[in-house]
């Protein structure tokens, strides 16, 4: 029950900062950039820009709001059961990462709804091919990390462990 404990307490820590530097940087990219303002970056982003997207990755879904709201409210559900289930760390950080990511977006879905959950995300990391914003990062660092693990054969239960019989295991 202890170790239980302090999953859900690494879990619930990681999830709260990151999603407080989510809404942050939202909130001062909606200040920052709210008149149409397009900031030039060097690197792998073309730079900031502000933009609402109703929809799910790549504005897909755009007339279907609320129900991407229901997928992300029901995906973080998920989440928290599978938090719960797991008794790997590693599992429980990327869980809560993932959390954080879906957790993130949902908010802006309610906080800038003028209807049933058909508020609009805030994207501002401007790829060139896409706009995204800090949840979308934890998302997809969440997605590669589990595709790590699993290819890692990292466990995500003590459950999981086959059962030794007479000193072997079978």
């Amino acid at each position: 029950m202890r170790r239980l404990r302090g999953r859900v307490a690494v879990f619930v820590a990681l999830a709260a900062v990151a999603i407080a530097l989510d809404q942050l940087t939202k909130a001062l990219a909606l200040v920052w950039l709210g008149n149409g303002v397009r900031v030039a970056l060097p690197g792998p982003l073309r730079g900031l820009r502000l933009v609402r997207n109703p929809g799910a990755s790549l504005g897909l879904g755009s007339g279907s709001t609320w129900i991407i709201s229901l997928i992300a409210l029901a995906a973080c559900l998920l989440i928290i059961v599978l938090a719960l289930r797991t008794t790997s760390m590693v599992w429980t950080l990327v869980l809560s990462l993932a959390f954080s990511g879906a957790a993130g977006n949902l908010i802006d879905r309610v906080a800038y709804a003028s209807g049933f959950l058909d508020g609009a995300v805030v994207d501002f990391l401007d790829y060139g091919w896409s706009v995204g914003n800090v949840a979308d990062v934890y998302l997809t660092l969440a997605g590669v990390a589990v595709v790590v693990l699993i290819i890692c054969n990292v466990r995500f239960s003590d459950r999981d462990r086959p059962k030794e019989h007479g000193g072997a295991a079978k």
